[in-house]
């Protein structure tokens, strides 16, 4: 299959036979069968739909009569609708969600959230305006509609959970371009199961890379091996990470190198950019991106002040029962008050009191420069992050509430006020306006969260620095389905207390 005369894999590149390049490649070699993908997810969206149908029709069922209207609740009925399944993976497979290569968490979650609103809305138009309307149930079809909304993305990353670390899992790329912006990439898409994109091989022309691993992806060598890739290994997605090329250049690499791949994805230069909801524009042949300015938009910035109101009357009712509870706990655990506030910047560089429980113990300064003063080894760790992994001023109860983020639960009280919201980023203290430097302006524009990317990104794992890369990225992209992307990934993290100490 691979014996042709004249061709580019036969040279010895770095000491590197053909066969031994194409070992390497196997080596990370995925399936591009997009049909494994397509079919475990199509196999989650059924299973996730009829779940939440026949839990909706066993909750309607069991409820109080005096609670809900009386319904005719006959199961055959239910049972004849089962060929409607097909239409929602129909709207899914529309909407482009299958194989869903290329999709991030957050805008899977807008498409599946569009689309099954779409079905049942159809279904519902259809069975209600119908002779047989009678005979459903308004509430059953209420409640698997925001049922389904919860299973099929939890249903999608559970699949991704467990098969997308499987060497079949996802499609092979080729990435061109082995510096900063490559090398980035190739991170990025090693370390996001939901976009399905796997790297077996990094292209470049600069002879000193030729043999390195970034990532543990091997540069194989130059741009000119792109078509042999694409046709001999059956590879058909590449990326372009040289957003510095200029146009003549581009066009001559997308001419004899990466026009060969059924999909390229091409890198601008546009870093700092918002990437959620922009959108290709075409202005008389000439390509145009639109970047809509969400924070400026008033519908946007409406939704977040529902879903902020919505989630915040929730927990009071959900969690406030616990409040009495834990302060009886923080009392006998140790000296002090119950609630712990101290001064924090939010919007427009405002200030205002942030409210917690105390986790602490009492002159928990003092404390911190003694135990310093004995282990000075971790004066460094200290100075870096602000944190220690064993802080010896945190109690017993304390390192509970703190892993379990408990300890943050009275600042529902600041986004009622105003002052915080559910999602955004975490609200500083004046001596950490410094360490964000430029990306401070950014911070002011939206008002810090309880939750954020940062607690659902590992929390005391990352690096300051990775943190303010984080609180960067959620402003420029922010959206309504990115704070119900973390909202949802709230609940795991908390529960199993992902990187908190």
């Amino acid at each position: 299959m691979f014996d042709v005369k004249e061709d580019k894999l036969n040279v010895d590149l770095w000491g590197m036979s053909k066969a031994n390049i194409l070992a390497s490649i196997k080596e990370n070699k995925l399936s591009t069968e997009t049909w494994i993908m397509s079919g475990f997810y199509l196999f989650s969206d059924l299973a996730a739909i009829i779940f939440a149908v026949v839990l909706a029709y066993l909750l309607r069922k069991w409820t109080p009569a005096f609670m809900l209207p009386p319904s005719v609740l006959a199961s055959g009925a239910y049972v004849e609708l089962w060929p409607a399944v097909f239409i929602f993976t129909f709207a899914y497979m529309t909407s482009g969600l299958y194989p869903g290569v290329g999709v991030s968490a957050v805008e899977e979650l807008r498409r599946t959230t569009v689309a099954t609103s779409m079905v049942f809305a159809i279904l519902s138009v259809w069975i209600f305006l119908s002779r047989v309307g009678f005979i459903y149930s308004r509430a059953v079809f209420f409640i698997a509609w925001v049922l389904a909304l919860l299973f099929v993305p939890l249903a999608r990353a559970a699949i991704r959970y467990l098969f997308g670390d499987k060497s079949w899992w996802g499609v092979s790329a080729v990435v061109m371009g082995a510096a900063k912006t490559g090398a980035e990439i190739v991170k990025i898409l090693k370390n996001t199961k939901a976009l399905g994109i796997k790297p077996v091989a990094v292209l470049d022309d600069d002879l000193e890379k030729h043999g390195k691993k970034i990532e543990g992806i091997p540069v194989i060598g130059s741009l000119e091996l792109a078509p042999e890739l694409a046709e001999k290994c059956n590879i058909k997605w590449a990326i372009m990470a040289m957003p510095g090329l200029n146009r003549k250049k581009l066009h001559e690499i997308w001419e004899e190198n990466a026009s060969y791949f059924h999909h390229v994805i091409y890198i601008p230069d546009l870093f700092g950019f918002a990437s959620f909801g922009v959108l290709p524009k075409d202005l008389g042949g000439i390509l145009g991106i639109e970047v809509r300015q969400h924070l400026l938009r008033l519908g946007p910035k409406i939704a977040k002040a529902l879903v902020d109101t919505i989630v915040a009357v929730a927990a009071l009712v959900v969690l406030m029962p616990l409040v009495p509870f834990i302060a009886l706990l923080i009392k006998l655990d140790s000296k002090g008050p119950v609630f712990y506030k101290q001064t924090r910047y939010g919007k427009d560089g405002k200030p205002f009191k942030a409210w917690k429980f105390r986790t602490m113990v009492e002159n928990a300064d003092v404390v911190l420069k003694e135990y310093l003063a004995k282990h000075p080894e971790l004066k460094e760790e200290w100075d870096k992050d602000q944190k220690l992994r064993n802080d010896p001023r945190v109690t017993c109860l304390g390192k509970f509430l703190r892993k379990t983020g408990l300890d943050e639960l009275p600042q529902i009280f600041n986004v009622i006020k105003g002052e915080m919201s559910v999602v955004g980023p975490r609200p500083i203290v004046q001596d950490e306006i410094k360490k964000y430097g430029k990306c401070y302006s950014l911070y002011t524009k939206v008002k810090p969260g309880i939750t954020g990317l940062w607690q659902v990104s590992g929390r005391n794992d990352v690096s300051y620095e990775e943190r303010v890369a984080l609180d960067a990225y959620y402003v420029r992209t922010w959206s309504v389905w990115l704070d119900l992307y973390i909202l949802a990934r709230t609940v795991p993290v908390a529960l199993f207390g992902e990187g908190a100490y």
